[in-house]
This record gives C-alpha cells, sequence and structure tokens, in this order.
C-alpha cells in the first residue's frame, strides 16, 4: 500500500515537471516569433529553477520515506528483543522452583510408592513446569558426557579421572538452561581432567 502512495506521488511530480516544460516550450516558440529574447531567458531561469526545486523535493520525499521504513524496522526488531528478555528474566526467577521439585522427586524416588497422591501430584507439577518451558522454547542445556564448555557450563570442581576424557563434564549438579541461543543458566557441573 506505502509502496503504491509513493509510485503515484513520484507520477504526479513527474506529470507536473513534464506538463510545466511543455507550457514553457509554448511560450518559448511564442516569445521567439515576436522577438522577445530577455523574457525567454527569464523563463527559462525560472522553469530550471522550478525544475531543482521538484528535484530537491522529490529526494526530500524519499529520504523521508526511507527514514520511516528504517524506524519501523527498528521498532520492530526492539520489540522482539524486549519480548525475548522479558521472557528470560521470567524464566530465570522460575528456575529456583523447578530446581526444588526436581530435588524433591529426586529424593522421593524408590522412597515413597508410586501411587502416592502426594507425590504424584508433585511430579505432575514438575512435567508441566517443563512442558511449559518446552512451549515457549527454554531448553536444558545438555553437561553430562559432553566437553567443557565456559559459554554454557561454569565449572565449580574438577576430578582427576582417568575413566573420563579431558574436560569432559561427568557431574551436572545444576541444570542449566537456553532461550533462542542465549544463556539464561550455566550448568554448574565438575568437570574431568
Amino acid at each position: 500500500m506505502e509502496e503504491m502512495k509513493k509510485d503515484e506521488n513520484l507520477e504526479t511530480q513527474e506529470t507536473v515537471v513534464e506538463e510545466t516544460v511543455e507550457a514553457t516550450e509554448t511560450v518559448e516558440a511564442e516569445v521567439v516569433e515576436e522577438g522577445e529574447v530577455e523574457i525567454v531567458d527569464e523563463k527559462d531561469e525560472k522553469i530550471a529553477a522550478l525544475e531543482q526545486q521538484a528535484a530537491d523535493n522529490l529526494d526530500k520525499y524519499q529520504r523521508c520515506l526511507a527514514e520511516f521504513d528504517n524506524f519501523r524496522k527498528r521498532t520492530v526488531k526492539e520489540k522482539a528483543s524486549m519480548y525475548d528478555d522479558g521472557v528470560r528474566s521470567t524464566v530465570e526467577k522460575l528456575l529456583m522452583v523447578i530446581d526444588n521439585l526436581e530435588r524433591a522427586v529426586m529424593v522421593q524416588e524408590g522412597k515413597v510408592d508410586e501411587n502416592d497422591a502426594f507425590f504424584k501430584g508433585v511430579k505432575m507439577t514438575l512435567t508441566q513446569f517443563q512442558d511449559v518451558l518446552r512451549g515457549i522454547g527454554v531448553e536444558e542445556i545438555k553437561a553430562v558426557g559432553e566437553k567443557f564448555d565456559p559459554n554454557l557450563h561454569a565449572a565449580v570442581a574438577h576430578e582427576d579421572n582417568e575413566e573420563y576424557g579431558e574436560n569432559e563434564v561427568v557431574l551436572e549438579m545444576l541444570k542449566g538452561y537456553m532461550y533462542k541461543e542465549k544463556v539464561i543458566r550455566h550448568s554448574m557441573v565438575k568437570v574431568a581432567n
């Protein structure tokens, strides 16, 4: 729609310039017949000035459209960035709740009956939280068995063990999470040397 308006405005300006040039040529022909050379020179100067003004106005118009288009694109990008920052901030606050639910389930697994209503409720709540995180695009950072990556993992301990490869993560103490290729929280890990 905007491009159509721009095209119509350009066509209108070009039509006005063409009509001005045609009218000037007609006046010049009449003046030449009458022998009034001075009037022709003044009219030529006026036409040249009007053509220059039309070209300047067209340039300003095109620059204004380009600036507005850039502003619109920048605003869309900023809105998306603010949304992503909001999601990361909110998820970061919820991670403590998820960590506690995971600990509760891990401690009670094998100790209580799987049909215990309270245990099932806590487990279902944890599953629901994890599903919501996946639904909005939050992913767990893989740690155990992976090569240590300081961009994803925070090494809080190391172990000399020949069973593992160099700089291999052997234990995850706290899960890390990412949202759209940005780390929300690094995985706290133990690394083998």
